[in-house]
Order: C-alpha cells, then structure tokens, then sequence
C-alpha cells in the first residue's frame, strides 16, 4: 500500500522533552519557559516515570526524545536520562534529537546505542551532516511561524533528504493549533516518496484523519496525550 494513498492508520509517536534531567512542558516552543511536566499519566517529572505513563496512555513502537540542553546549550546528550528512558521502555526505539551538529557526535551517540539520531535543521549549518548520516538518521525539517529555521538550502534541496523526515512546526508545539498541514504538503510536493511525520499542534483524533487523508505517516504528541484528548479508543481515527 503506497504512503500517499491515504488508507494508512496514522502512527502517533509520544513525545519526551527534557530539560535538566526533567520531562518538561512544551508550550509554543519557548524553550526557556518550559517548566516539569505535571501530568495525570505520571506521579512525577522523572524521564522514566513519564515515558512509562505515555505508553500505558498510548502504546507505541516508537518515542521521540527531544533534548533540550544539548539543544540550546551545545551540551553532549544526556545519557542517564537516555538509559532511563529506554530501561522503562524496553522494545521501543528511541528518536533523539540532541542538537547535533557534527559527524564525531552523531557517531559517538550511534556507538553509545542510545537510540536512533535526529538531525534538526536548526542546528546544522549546511546540508553535509545530513548527506553523510544518510537513513542512518531521521530529518527534522524546523520552522517557527512559517520560518524556516536552518540552511535554506536544507530546506529546498530534497537530494540531501532520507527517507524519514519530520516536518517540525516549533511555534504550533503544545498548541493544539492543528497541524501544519501546508508545510506538510509543501515537504511532500518536494519528496514524494518520503515517509512524513508531522510534529505540533496535534488537538484531537480528527487531526489524525486529516493526517491520513494527506498520506502522513505519522505524528508526534505529547499535550494531547498529557490532557486526554487523544486516547487509545482513537487509534483508528
């Protein structure tokens, strides 16, 4: 069954933001106000904790974590959390994007097996990181606001691409503003053959249908989780 044809359930992937050791809050993408999560799924902000709490509320094959400190500070990943992580949720893979930016980092993560690299465009400089990695790694393609966030080149030039891309709307995260179904369409006119996972604003199951109906191949969620919107009735939506 093709990817575009729009039959296909839309995988919804559970989202972890960490920031000093913490699951926090993502609200808008304002990264420097995002405060540990308070979350009915979970009795505390520990990373295993939560991510025990997400795949009880949504069980899934996948989790995205997104670190926040090697994100904005340069940091290197945080690795206790990482095992934590994976510790609590055995079986399941683990998508990083940690900020990298070079090829000894990404190739130290990969040795380390702390799961599989995503490379956010906007940490990259220009498209080399992503040719090297090739479908070693997921791309995230990050805009704020309509913007593109990274090399423009990045952006426009689908030769560098793999065969997974994110399309990352940073200012919709936490919203529940919908998904960016525009930049989705955009990204898919460029790269048809693309498996396309979006990421923020996710309100409900019926964003999952128009997903499906768009031939996404999934989405990243975490409010919607947190808050009981989507549960495990819609996962047919």
């Amino acid at each position: 069954m093709s990817i575009g044809d729009g039959a296909s359930p839309v995988a919804v992937i559970p989202v972890l933001d960490l920031r000093h050791g913490l699951v926090v809050r993502a609200k808008a993408g304002e990264r420097h106000a995002y405060a540990p999560i308070v979350t009915p799924l979970s009795p505390s902000p520990e990373p295993a904790a939560v991510a025990r709490g997400l795949l009880a509320a949504w069980p899934s094959r996948r989790l995205y974590v997104a670190d926040l400190d090697a994100i904005m500070d340069g940091v290197p990943p945080d690795a206790a959390a990482l095992r934590a992580i994976a510790a609590a949720a055995p079986g399941v893979e683990l998508w990083v994007d940690a900020g990298f930016a070079s090829a000894a980092g990404v190739e130290a993560f990969l040795a380390a097996g702390l799961g599989r690299p995503v490379i956010g465009s906007e940490s990259q400089t220009d498209a080399a990181l992503v040719r090297r990695l090739g479908d070693r790694a997921i791309l995230s393609l990050d805009s704020r606001d309509g913007a593109a966030l990274g090399p423009a080149s990045l952006h426009e030039d689908p030769s560098a691409w793999p065969s997974e891309i994110i399309v990352m709307a940073l200012g919709r995260v936490g919203s529940g503003a919908g998904p960016d179904l525009a930049g989705l369409s955009a990204v898919r006119a460029r790269a048809p053959a693309a498996r396309l996972y979006a990421a923020g604003g996710l309100r409900g199951p019926e964003d999952l249908a128009a997903l499906r109906d768009a031939g996404v191949a999934g989405i990243l969620v975490a409010s919607a989780l947190h808050d009981g919107r989507l549960r495990p009735e819609h996962r047919d939506a």
